[in-house]
């Protein structure tokens, strides 16, 4: 009589099968990605007079947005094909009739799926978006269009109350130059306003150069007669926006971490400015991580689908999928930035309907 299989032994044996699987499927996705990206700018390029060895260099900073991108197709391809090809060889329906539920044996799969939706996450936020900030800042210095600083910045804080208007910001510096602030008051009508032709960041406070003071008396901007140093004594105290604020106005919310995409809805609700765009973007880097836990979930009810072309049916089956996914996450987000459904659900809509769909085809998967 023959011993049962353990279940461990099974795990181990399962790795062993869809790990190179993977492994390729992230190489082939990823390649095809980069390569994707590298043909639609490689005209720009070339008509800017960009050498080989600099576009090579803009497309390595973007290797980790395409594996980024690829992860999840990987995955579903790679579980797909291995539990496919398993029952392809009889394998697996003898794994079943040992004893051993379907679900106990793909349950090391489904731990992958977990464990790569965190790793997901870390990467986004540690790798991928200090890559791919680094790679577009490449392409406009290649493209003749970039500039470390920013010009003519407009911020407004405490509900619009408060207006900041920056010809230039300098931020490897910390200065600004052509800086003017209005203030309002709770009617919304103009109170006061500072000129001043340059501020430089003193570790909590902006030190202000040649500060002129003007407040509105029937209908008329009067400058004060106060001396320049006491009214720059007065700004250093009452504005101390942090130099950062100026930053990630003048950045692209895709392109900040978590963190810093947090301060700037903060930044936009203080303004009372719209953040539907940006809570919207700041909600997708939390639903996209949960991808790869549910590429797996869906492999399972693929896997029992095909018995003979298992590759070329899981990969048409992942591609697909992907497309349909992606479809459905552009016009969900579309919608969200746009202001026509929340911001949560525009993020989360195709993993929600991904996850139903799963569900669904569960109750007709082969096992």
């Amino acid at each position: 009589m023959t011993s049962p299989i353990k279940p461990v032994t099974l795990d181990r044996y399962l790795i062993r099968q869809f790990f190179p699987v993977f492994l390729a499927a992230l190489t082939l996705f990823s390649m095809l990605v980069l390569l994707l990206d590298l043909f639609l700018n490689l005209t720009r390029f070339l008509s800017n007079d960009a050498g080989v060895p600099a576009i090579l260099k803009v497309s390595l900073f973007y290797i980790p947005k395409c594996i980024s991108y690829a992860l999840p197709v990987s995955l579903l391809f790679a579980s797909a094909y291995t539990l496919g090809d398993l029952r392809a060889k009889n394998e697996l329906s003898t794994i079943l009739g040992s004893g051993v539920p379907f679900w106990r044996f793909c349950l090391s799969l489904i731990m992958f799926g977990i464990i790569f939706s965190f790793f997901a996450f870390f990467f986004e936020d540690l790798a991928v978006i200090p890559a791919l900030r680094q790679k577009n800042r490449m392409s406009r210095e290649l493209l003749g269009t970039y500039t470390e600083n920013s010009s003519r910045i407009v911020i407004k804080l405490e509900g619009g109350r408060l207006i900041y208007s920056v010809d230039f910001f300098d931020f490897s510096s910390q200065t600004l130059s052509g800086v003017t602030i209005i203030e309002l008051d709770e009617n919304k009508k103009l109170n006061s306003m500072v000129y001043a032709s340059r501020a430089e960041w003193q570790e909590d406070s902006w030190s202000f150069v040649s500060p002129v003071l003007y407040s509105w008396d029937k209908g008329f901007l009067r400058p004060s007669n106060a001396d320049p140093q006491e009214i720059n004594d007065l700004m250093s105290e009452k504005y101390r926006e942090e130099p950062e604020t100026f930053r990630r106005s003048s950045v692209a919310a895709s392109e900040l971490n978590v963190r810093d995409a947090a301060m700037l809805i903060k930044d936009l609700r203080r303004a009372g400015l719209p953040v539907s765009s940006a809570l919207a973007d700041y909600h997708h880097r939390f639903s996209f991580s949960a991808v790869s836990f549910v590429v797996i979930f869906l492999s399972l009810t693929i896997s029992g689908r095909f018995n003979k072309n298992i590759l070329l049916l899981s990969l048409l089956a992942s591609l697909g999928t992907a497309v349909i996914y992606y479809v459905v996450e552009m016009l969900s987000m579309m919608s969200a930035q746009a202001g026509i459904i929340p911001p949560f659900w525009g993020a989360w809509t195709p993993v929600f309907i991904c996850t139903a769909a799963g569900f669904f085809l569960l109750r007709f998967a082969k096992s």
